[in-house]
């Protein structure tokens, strides 16, 4: 049965406050029926009616099944910012399965995410369901375990509104600047354009970097070391530090081939020796922003592939034809783990590495200011399931992923790495040196989580020295060295420099990084993102008519306020008026201080076929591109074509192009496809190899150096891993 119905928000004691909606579906409880339980994912479906048995049905709403319309602005600003929502489109089968399998239940569990977006969409679906919100229909689990979710059964909830509302003064800040200031972007620059409230800082601090690179100017500096010889031992460098006890600076090759030479004539004696012992302690388990970070760095995945494998873990995979949720839950920025799971992981370490590796006391790791703390860390869900076990039911992917976040948990849980250190300190007439030496006494937690080569400082013992033991000196190396502009974001760390400055929640870090990428606005370069020429004109202009959308410390108090709504310290009608108070005066006085914005055009070497004229580079919502000067006449477009002027090696007649896959990353392929369908990853040279024929192409290492190597897999020249 579906009535009309009103809402409207109000206030009460200075929060907010909701009318008491008429029910567009009217329930009718069946007494005798199952427990519906209702999640957000078929995979959880199935594996939490397996667990709860044959009096519950579990069924899966697949995600939000209301929200603000997608046509139009869908919030009623004069009133208090009362939302709009309607049904999403295309889910009116999903709706009415739901519909009729309530009619059918004895009453509704409410299961899904539990974080705030799984706090809105239970309160969506209590409305569309007709479930009373104040009564105990919500639960919430951090892990897909028979335990967790028998548990949380027994501990069902009333929905917590003061999450909803956060989450709701969210997407209505969003819409607000999306919907607002799009329309602005294209009447003042071009259509297509868009900018939103998060994604347009993220662009921002993209672009102030490149600046940054741009406007460096590199400093030529050099350094020595020379290569000693004690009575008894092996050679060892040692670093020129000072001259005549003042610190050496070598600013050209003049001053360090003098230093150099000098040195060189100088005999080296040992002056003092200092040892010290350097206890590491190992990292916190993963927390979702440390987990797209790690995951950037030591397996390439992108934080959008990191997230969806970590889904997968989380739902759960078949092992041994039993359903098995792997991971807790992946969205969190708590450290915090289970007094529980501590005990499990000791006595698991104990057993399998000795009870040397088991601190005296469990190690507890601080969250920071801003975690909510609502959840654990992430984890495995137990250490039953080791990667060795459930390899064979794993994607390649997901086990690389789930042998990470084992490794950095079973870390976390162990002793400190012991290393000794030894600082020698030389003397050579009127020069002074030093070499530091380290070595793992104790392998600790790294010998699950690798060991950290930091600064260049490896496990790099020194031979035994003596004070006041005269060494041979077997050469002196000066090196010419430049100071280097600051590095490009990468995903790792705009992800890490996103969460310092309190900007989005963990949440959602792979979708602003997704969506800038998507919109044009920044690029990929060997892994590190790069401004587009239309990110730069839609910071600038956003910088300079709406400073407070794209302030850094504006975003990060919002954040905050948010947070303080779901504390109830908050009101969820006082966060919005305060923040369209100062957006709503920036769009007035942008709308009447600035004309066009002309973007200058740019002349190519490209002539139009159709009319001969010489074609320009234009902007458009998919970035640049050549057009004939004479539109509206000639209406000619071509995309611009990036050309290393090498000769395709596969059809002999195309030439090499780069190219972008429709999620924007770079590859190499032949400028006559799809008549020629060549697709090379790494930048191809103009040279060929000499063993099997292959063009050359150019490969990085981890470490950044660059190689020239055989673009054929299979040829002898590429050694195996």
């Amino acid at each position: 049965m579906s009535i009309k119905r009103s809402i409207t928000i109000g206030t009460k004691n200075g929060r907010s406050q909701r009318s008491v909606r008429v029910p567009q579906f009217k329930r009718e409880p069946n007494p005798k029926g199952k427990h519906l339980v209702i999640v957000e994912s078929p995979a959880k479906a199935k594996t939490i009616e397996k667990i709860l048995g044959k009096d519950y049905k579990v069924m899966a709403s697949m995600g939000h099944l209301r929200d603000l319309p997608k046509n139009s602005l869908g919030i009623d600003i004069e009133n208090r910012f009362e939302p709009r929502y309607t049904n999403v489109v295309g889910r009116k089968d999903v709706i009415d399965s739901l519909r009729a399998e309530a009619n059918k239940s004895r009453d509704v569990i409410l299961a899904t995410d539990p974080d705030r977006e799984g706090e809105a969409i239970s309160y969506h679906l209590s409305e569309l369901l007709d479930v009373p919100r104040d009564e105990n229909v919500r639960i919430t689990f951090n892990e897909i375990t028979p335990h967790a979710i028998l548990e949380a059964v027994e501990q069902a909830r009333p929905i917590d509104m003061q999450k909803v509302d956060a989450q709701q003064a969210r997407r209505i800040l969003d819409r607000l600047v999306g919907y607002k200031l799009s329309p602005f972007l294209w009447k003042k620059v071009f259509r297509g354009l868009s900018a939103g409230r998060v994604q347009s800082v993220a662009v921002r601090l993209i672009c102030e970097r490149e600046r940054e690179i741009q406007a460096f100017v590199p400093e030529e500096y050099w350094s020595i070391e020379g290569v000693y010889k004690p009575q008894k031992g092996t050679k060892f460098r040692a670093k020129l530090t000072a001259r005549n006890g003042k610190e050496i600076k070598l600013e050209n090759e003049a001053q360090a081939t003098e230093a150099a030479a000098a040195l060189e004539n100088e005999t080296a004696v040992v002056r003092d020796i200092k040892s010290s012992q350097q206890r590491r302690r190992p990292q916190a388990p993963f927390t979702t922003s440390t987990l797209q970070q790690d995951s950037v760095n030591r397996l390439n995945f992108g934080s959008r592939k990191t997230m969806m494998l970590a889904q997968q873990l989380y739902e759960g995979l078949d092992i041994h034809g039993v359903h098995v949720g792997l991971i807790t839950y992946m969205r969190t920025d708590s450290v915090r783990i289970a007094e529980e799971m501590q005990q499990e992981a000791k006595t698991y370490i104990a057993a399998n590495f000795g009870k040397e590796y088991v601190p005296a006391k469990p190690n507890i790791y601080a969250s920071s200011k801003k975690s909510q703390d609502a959840h654990e860390a992430i984890r495995p869900t137990s250490l039953e399931y080791s990667p060795e076990k459930v390899a064979p039911f794993l994607s390649r992917d997901q086990l690389r992923l789930y042998t990470l976040i084992w490794n950095r948990f079973l870390a976390s849980q162990m002793t400190r790495q012991v290393s000794h250190r030894v600082t020698v300190n030389l003397s050579a007439g009127e020069f002074e040196l030093r070499a530091v030496g380290s070595r793992v006494v104790f392998d600790g937690f790294s010998s699950v989580y690798g060991k950290k080569e930091k600064d260049g400082e490896k496990d790099n013992p020194l031979p035994e020295l003596t004070a006041g033991e005269e060494l041979t000196c077997k050469g002196v190396e000066p090196k010419q060295h430049f100071t280097q502009p600051p590095a490009r974001y990468t995903e790792a760390s705009l992800i890490k420099l996103l969460e310092e400055k309190g900007i989005g929640r963990p949440s959602t870090y792979a979708p602003i990084l997704d969506t800038i990428q998507k919109r044009n606005y920044v690029e990929k370069r060997d892994k590190a993102f790069v401004p587009t020429e239309i990110g730069f004109i839609m910071v600038d202009l956003l910088t300079r008519f709406f400073a407070a959308v794209v302030d850094v410390t504006f975003t990060s108090k919002l954040e905050e306020r948010l947070d303080q709504i779901a504390d109830g310290k908050e009101t969820y009608v006082g966060l919005l008026t305060g923040f369209y108070d100062v957006f709503s005066k920036e769009l007035e006085k942008a709308e009447t201080q600035i004309d066009k914005v002309k973007v200058a055009e740019q002349k190519s070497d490209v002539i139009c076929e159709k009319c001969g004229a010489t074609m320009v580079y234009k902007f458009g919502r998919f970035g640049r591109f050549l057009a004939c000067p004479n539109f509206p006449e000639c209406k000619n477009t071509k995309p611009i074509v990036d050309s290393l002027g090498i000769t395709c090696p596969k059809c002999k007649e195309g030439t090499i192009i780069r190219r972008k896959t429709k999620r924007g990353r770079f590859f190499y392929g032949c400028d006559r496809y799809p008549a020629c369908d060549l697709a090379l990853w790494d930048e191809p040279v103009d040279s060929y190899c000499p063993e099997c024929g292959s063009i050359m192409v150019k490969k990085k290492s981890r470490n950044k150096d660059e190689k020239i190597v055989c673009s054929n897999k299979e040829c002898p020249t590429n050694a195996k891993k």
